[in-house]
């Protein structure tokens, strides 16, 4: 799943794999690999791709289809306070609703 998200979100910037091969002080072929699931990236060059593209790290590893990091939904609930616990309550309710929303949808 990783190689594909990485494959759309560079191609949604324009980019070239040895773009991202720079990015990322790795080979092209190395790189490659990532966007083929020949091989994965280490925890580290995962977050620094997150970072990058400015997307959770679950968002990369296909366990969301969310691309905001949590943090960033913060700043959209009225300018409250939330703790992380809070947020991720948050998300997860978000997630049962669209659930809730492609199985009403399956049924019409």
């Amino acid at each position: 799943m990783i190689g594909q998200r990485l494959k759309l979100l560079r191609e949604e910037k324009g980019l070239k794999q040895l773009d991202m091969a720079e990015m990322l002080g790795v080979s092209r072929t190395t790189y490659t690999q990532y966007e083929t699931g020949k091989s994965e990236p280490d925890l580290a060059t995962v977050t620094k791709l997150a970072d990058y593209f400015e997307v959770s790290t679950d968002f990369l590893l296909g366990k969301t289809n969310i691309r905001t990091p949590i943090e960033t939904i913060a700043a959209h609930h009225d300018g409250e306070e939330w703790t992380e616990e809070e947020l991720q309550e948050i998300e997860r309710f978000k997630e049962f609703v669209r659930m809730k929303r492609q199985q009403k949808e399956k049924k019409e």
